[in-house]
């Protein structure tokens, strides 16, 4: 038991914004990245960033020209991979994450609550999470973090 919880505690975790998810559906860079590392990476994203995926998938695939219908299995795909956190787990950060990203955009709270409950960095394209106190990936370089699991 000792050393399936050492091997559970080893892995690397990290936190997706939704603009990571929607990179994922439009994309085929983070869709690879995250198939590629699935086995030992450890992804996840508070549930109202997929949420916002969800709602925001229709709008960017019509301004695309794309079909929205074709988009929702991409981004069920990419939920079996990442796992989804509830505001319940990551709640008690609240206070704390609010005052990291307090003068970027405040309603990013979740992404920082999510990573200070996993002490994880976040992967984002948002430039609102430099600076937070929470180290940061993009996807031109979240290769190596992930290629050191």
């Amino acid at each position: 038991m000792a050393e399936e919880t050492e091997a559970v505690s080893a892995a690397r975790r990290l936190v997706l914004d939704a603009n990571i998810l929607l990179r994922g559906v439009f994309g085929t860079r983070v869709r690879t990245l995250l198939e590629t590392y699935e086995d030992s990476v450890d992804f996840y994203v508070p549930d109202v960033c997929f949420a916002d995926a969800q709602k925001y998938i229709t709008e960017i695939a019509q301004r695309r020209g794309v079909d929205p219908a074709a988009c929702i299995p991409v981004l069920d795909g990419i939920a079996r991979i990442v796992t989804i956190i509830d505001r319940s787990l990551y709640e008690e950060y609240e206070t704390v994450a609010r005052a990291r990203i307090a003068l970027r955009d405040e309603a990013d709270w979740p992404v920082i609550a999510a990573a200070l409950l996993l002490d994880a960095p976040v992967w984002t394209e948002d430039q609102d999470f430099f600076g937070s106190g929470t180290a940061t990936w993009t996807t031109s370089n979240v290769d190596l973090y992930l290629r050191d699991a």
